[in-house]
């Protein structure tokens, strides 16, 4: 779908996503919003997301056109939804001289219109599908559709974006069909101008937070991926005094909802001071929160980049997060954080409450963190890159 207001001399882009705000819940999408509003003025983009109807809104900027499920799949697995939704986005992207999609959720939107209208196909993989076999505990048998939309994808796409050097390696390991000149990484990015140090306290006072105690915060979605049960084990050897903010929402499914919630409330029974907000946060009261933390940690057990870490980073705090993925490409161990083997709890303990007992080094740590936000992650400059790959991709 061609904009109304679309110039001639711009190439046209279709940007395919899943989620776009107001409904995001995950990297990804933190993505998707930065990268589409930073691509404005660079090309003429249509974002098309899966989402409810909000035809009633004041126009956007970039212009964003909805998909829902076809409702005769109501009830049906949830990967088959999905795709009833990348079949929409096919149709409406016709027009488009370059379509861009994030995640399985719409990588196959991508290749069918690359198919269909002959157009390059730009595919960004924020996480692969053969390293999170969890899933299947989520999606069931849709488990094995949503990884036959990203190789199908992969293996297809003009070009792939990796967010990260690591996530670059990992997709040649899980692929080694593909070609490692298509396979260009483009870091996330940050705005540091929203995510910097706040120094209120409402947010803290609302949710029970303790501002003079030292506090470790987590930030994520309850999935396997993110590491939390592992973090809740370590949180048993951390110092006494110690107050530990999860800001987790609801748990994928009843099996990870009953593990993390008993292993919560063993917690709480032998040390006290776990305070679990299971609400979605807005973005401010995240940024309030992560100003006042002593140490942010980022446990996950597979993490292509960790946009969360640049967050906090770019908040001013210290990080302490697993050796995994493109996460010490963030996280420079000593100098922004401190980086430790993945599922390792006494080594998480030991890093946490390194920092904990010298609030100078956590405090230096974090301002050199926000430095390197700043200078190294910024949304231009990533959209920048991806403008010209872009340009290159249609022979402008």
């Amino acid at each position: 779908m061609r904009p109304a207001a679309a110039r001639a001399d711009r190439l046209q882009v279709a940007m395919l996503t899943r989620e776009y705000p107001p409904e995001v819940y995950g990297g990804a999408g933190v993505h998707v919003e930065y990268l589409a509003r930073s691509l404005t003025g660079l090309v003429d983009l249509t974002v098309h997301c899966q989402r409810a109807d909000r035809a009633a809104e004041a126009p956007l900027q970039p212009p964003v056109v909805p998909h829902r499920p076809w409702d005769v799949l109501a009830g049906a697995n949830d990967a088959l939804r999905v795709i009833s939704t990348d079949l929409s986005m096919t149709e409406a992207a016709g027009g488009a001289q370059l379509v861009h999609s994030h995640t399985w959720y719409a990588n196959l939107a991508g290749h069918l219109c690359s198919l269909l209208y002959g157009v390059p196909h730009v595919m960004t993989a924020h996480s692969l599908e053969p390293l999170r076999p969890w899933k299947a505990e989520q999606l069931g048998g849709g488990y094995a559709l949503s990884s036959w939309c990203e190789r199908t994808a992969m293996l297809t796409a003009a070009a792939v974006i990796a967010v990260s050097n690591g996530m670059k390696a990992d997709i040649l390991a899980s692929y080694p069909e593909v070609d490692p000149d298509r396979v260009h990484v483009i870091y996330n990015g940050i705005d540091a101008d929203f995510y910097r140090p706040d120094h209120g306290r409402a947010v803290l006072d609302r949710h029970g937070i303790d501002p003079d105690r030292p506090t470790v915060v987590f930030v994520g979605r309850v999935t396997r991926q993110k590491g939390l049960p592992a973090l809740l084990r370590a949180a048993g050897r951390f110092d006494p005094g110690v107050q530990l903010v999860l800001c987790a929402g609801q748990p994928d499914t009843a099996e990870l909802q009953a593990e993390v919630t008993g292993l919560v409330d063993r917690l709480r029974a032998t040390r006290g001071r776990v305070i679990w907000i299971p609400g979605m946060l807005t973005k401010a009261e995240v940024v309030q929160i992560l100003s006042h933390a002593t140490v942010f940690v980022c446990p996950s057990e597979y993490e292509p980049l960790g946009i969360v870490n640049l967050e906090a980073m770019a908040c001013g705090c210290a990080i302490v997060a697993s050796d995994v993925g493109g996460i010490p490409e963030v996280v420079a161990d000593g100098v922004t954080g401190l980086i430790v083997p993945p599922r390792d709890e006494a080594a998480l303990a030991a890093a946490i409450n390194a920092l904990v007992r010298d609030p100078g080094r956590a405090a230096s740590l974090g301002a050199r963190g926000r430095e390197r936000a700043v200078a190294e992650f910024s949304w231009p400059r990533i959209a920048a890159q991806t403008a010209d790959l872009y340009a290159r991709l249609a022979g402008r």
